[in-house]
């Protein structure tokens, strides 16, 4: 039987690269993508960071309050809001030449997806390396992408590997290296391992892989719950036997409608926006989604465009939360609005299944 050969494909600094394309002075300061808050000034988190900011401690998650006394020193960092709708942009252009190249492709978020390439390179690993490589030029040709890969027998060891050499990494770990690999890594190197079991490990005495492979299912079960300590039986011996699913990108869901008159009155719209929600749930729980990002968008009677999208704490299916949030948009985006509207949409994106856990598109 041939070897199964799984690529994960992850881009680096994903926001945080994306501004840099767009504006190329950035690349040599300190870049911070921020989600801001409602409540104006510095309230709010990074959603990334590029490598120059990391140095200085500012990683994805803390306040954005804290990452500027970080980089007090640099006068030149740079802090700028998401725009999802243009990342989305970027994501789509590297994800088709991805997806070209792939016997089966799962998409996994905007910066990340695997592939299963079994068939095309026959089970060959030198044959794997350079479709990896050939992969990661294209996008950088294309798009100006830079992005990090992992190449191995399965999901679990790819995406250890992907993460090995960030940035602009490629890391191939044939079946006969998989041990070796594995045991020199951190245990906290397994996805999935969070900070509180990491710790848990540090006050057993254990710091590497190597180290894990001493305890035995039994005690790790004990210590972490069934199913997670089989898991990290299973991880830190490198099994994992979960096939790459075919999966597409269904980025994004939106229902737009065209007024009955043009308009710009908070009312009127808002009646309409209710609506616009209404259908768009229904299209959302029909597919079983969750949806983590609201927007709204006008289109002008002068036919020009404006979108204005908001990042939600966690995922949610309510169409409670995409009601408020939509009208909250809708209002923030009427207080400087000159033209009147002419055609109205709502629309979610940042979508996973519901199956007890979502996917983990929060930051990157």
């Amino acid at each position: 039987m041939e070897t199964r050969v799984v690529f994960h494909i992850d881009f680096d600094y994903f926001f945080a690269q994306c501004e840099e394309i767009r504006t190329p002075d950035l690349k040599s300061k300190p870049v911070c993508v921020c989600v801001f808050s409602d409540r104006g000034g510095d309230s709010g988190a990074i959603a990334t960071a590029n490598y120059i900011a990391r140095k200085f401690g500012v990683k994805s998650g803390i306040p954005i309050s804290f990452a500027k006394k970080r980089l007090e020193e640099r006068k030149d960092a740079v802090f700028l809001p998401v725009d999802f709708d243009y990342y989305l942009e970027i994501s789509e252009k590297s994800m088709s030449i991805i997806k070209e190249n792939a016997d089966v492709f799962e998409y996994v978020g905007k910066d990340e997806a695997y592939l299963d390439v079994t068939d095309r390179v026959k089970g060959d690993f030198d044959k794997a390396g350079h479709l990896a490589q050939q992969i990661k030029n294209t996008i950088r040709d294309k798009v100006k992408l830079s992005c990090s890969v992992g190449v191995s027998t399965n999901k679990l060891i790819a995406k250890i590997a992907s993460d090995f050499r960030k940035p602009d990494g490629l890391t191939i770990v044939s079946s006969e290296k998989v041990e070796e690999f594995l045991e020199q890594l951190k245990i906290r190197a397994i996805p999935g391992i969070g900070k509180k079991t990491d710790e848990r490990f540090t006050q057993m005495n254990f710091e590497t892989i190597k180290d894990l492979k001493k305890l035995d299912v039994f005690t790790l079960n004990k210590e972490f719950g069934r199913k997670q300590g089989t898991y990290i039986f299973n991880a830190s011996r490198g099994i994992d036997n979960e096939p790459v699913k075919e999966r597409d990108a269904s980025t994004q869901y939106s229902k737009i409608v065209t007024l009955k008159k043009d308009s710009k009155e908070y009312d009127f719209l808002a009646e309409n926006i209710n609506e616009l929600c209404k259908e768009l749930h229904e299209v959302i729980q029909k597919n079983n989604r969750m949806f983590k990002s609201v927007g709204v968008q006008f289109i002008m009677s002068d036919l020009t465009n404006k979108t204005k999208s908001r990042m939600l704490k966690n995922p949610t299916s309510s169409i409670e939360e995409l009601q408020k949030n939509a009208s909250q948009l809708l209002k923030e985006a009427l207080e400087d609005q000159k033209n009147t509207i002419r055609r109205l949409g709502v629309k979610v994106s940042e979508l996973s299944e519901i199956r007890g856990q979502s996917n983990i598109t929060s930051y990157f």
